[in-house]
């Protein structure tokens, strides 16, 4: 096998093998990237999720106690009426 051979058989060959690696080093990076961003937004998903139900749970509380407290003056009015 001669120089211009050999020469022939790594252009012809390695560099397709060259650029194959390159290539699946370039998608490896970019699959990491996907995944990490992925993380990130579960992340924020999960806190905004916690946040809501922070919320609802507040408003919920305040509403049973205004309405116990509505109750309780309305009790009161009805056991000040006289029945007819």
């Amino acid at each position: 096998m001669d120089i211009h051979n050999l020469t022939d058989v790594i252009a012809n060959q390695g560099f397709p093998i060259a650029l194959s690696i390159l290539l699946i080093f370039r998608i490896d990076r970019f699959m990491q990237e996907i995944v990490i961003a992925q993380k990130e937004g579960y992340r924020q998903v999960l806190e905004n999720t916690k946040e809501i139900h922070n919320t609802i749970t507040t408003l919920n509380q305040q509403n049973r106690e205004y309405y116990s407290l509505r109750f309780a003056e309305v009790q009161k009015e009805l056991s000040g009426m006289k029945v007819r």
